[in-house]
């Protein structure tokens, strides 16, 4: 392992690990980067699960000065939300005096494989998203409760590890947009089903969208689920018109428990792995570049296919 590295500095972002088999281990490494934080001006904030968590207020002494927080208010249900809502955190802990803002987080990865891997790329995207905020981040990976193919994640996704003796430079990790791209595209069974609405040359908007909207009605799940879906769906066809080119089609299937939908187009796909986990155009919301983004907060999963001839985002979103 490389040398032990010195502190960083403020004004960017660090994403550490910390890989743990049991709670002496965490508490050994997590207290004292806690406590140094608050030593040094900057905000200690705990954002674990329930058992971690009155851990370290117990080693910790019930320290007011500790933020703790509730894990489902970072790591929300979906990606863009969490990355908002750690921006969030940083912005107000820095507006009430903090120098830097450290957090040591456990990331809910959710039941299934299906929700792993939306979590597994918020771990590579939070390199790139993250880079300018004053925020150090202590990832902590428990190996008794974690699958092998999670801590394998970890270990490429950080830059850094944290143990007992200090911080140091992970040999492991992987460039993220190089991670992003070998991720694998999950099968999807229902594609190999006849579709219940397939179009196969998108160009007159209204017409779609109740086509659309009448194949969802019949399906009799969560309103406001399918509503969400259905303001995805215009959004990618919207912008695989625009932006891709022609043919663009549609295939939307659903199951017993969730919809599915297929769009394609003819054009020269899509060159950042990263697209959608923030707008397009950064704050300035006036010039667009929001689809993707906000079909990434309407569904629970959204694959950006590109194999090499034309782009297909697939949405997936559940019915209950």
């Amino acid at each position: 392992m490389p040398a032990t590295t010195t502190e960083p500095p403020l004004d960017g972002h660090v994403h550490e690990l910390l890989v743990h088999d049991s709670p002496e281990e965490l508490l050994a490494v997590a207290v004292p980067f806690l406590r140094a934080g608050l030593e040094a001006g900057e905000s200690a904030v705990i954002a674990t699960g329930d058992a971690s968590g009155a851990l370290l207020r117990e080693a910790l002494g019930d320290d007011e000065r500790v933020v703790v927080i509730p894990r489902s208010e970072v790591y929300r249900i979906r990606t863009p939300t969490a990355l908002t809502a750690v921006r969030r955190l940083v912005d107000q802990q820095l507006t009430a005096g903090s120098t830097r803002v450290r957090v040591l987080g456990e990331t809910d990865f959710g039941r299934t494989p299906r929700d792993w891997l939306e979590w597994q790329r918020y771990e590579a995207v939070v390199n790139e998203a993250f880079r300018p905020l004053p925020l150090w981040g202590l990832c902590a990976y428990d190996t008794t409760v974690l699958p092998d193919e999670l801590i394998t994640t970890g270990l490429q996704t950080h830059p850094f590890v944290h143990t007992a003796t200090g911080r140091q430079v992970n040999p492991d990790f992987v460039e993220p947009a190089g991670f992003l791209r070998s991720l694998p595209v999950p099968d999807e069974p229902l594609e190999g089903t006849a579709p219940l609405l397939r179009v196969d040359d998108v160009r007159e908007f209204s017409g779609l969208r109740r086509a659309v909207a009448r194949v969802l009605a019949d399906l009799g799940g969560d309103p406001d689920l399918l509503e969400d879906l259905h303001l995805a769906i215009d959004e990618m066809s919207s912008n695989a018109v625009r932006h891709g080119g022609p043919p663009v089609t549609l295939r939307l299937w659903a199951g017993a428990d969730r919809v599915v939908c297929r769009i394609s187009d003819g054009g020269t796909g899509m060159d950042s792995p990263f697209a959608g986990y923030g707008p397009a155009h950064g704050e300035d919301l006036s010039r667009g570049g929001m689809g993707l983004w906000l079909a990434r907060q309407l569904c629970d999963h959204v694959d950006v296919i590109d194999e090499g001839a034309g782009l297909t985002v697939r949405l997936t979103t559940s019915l209950h």
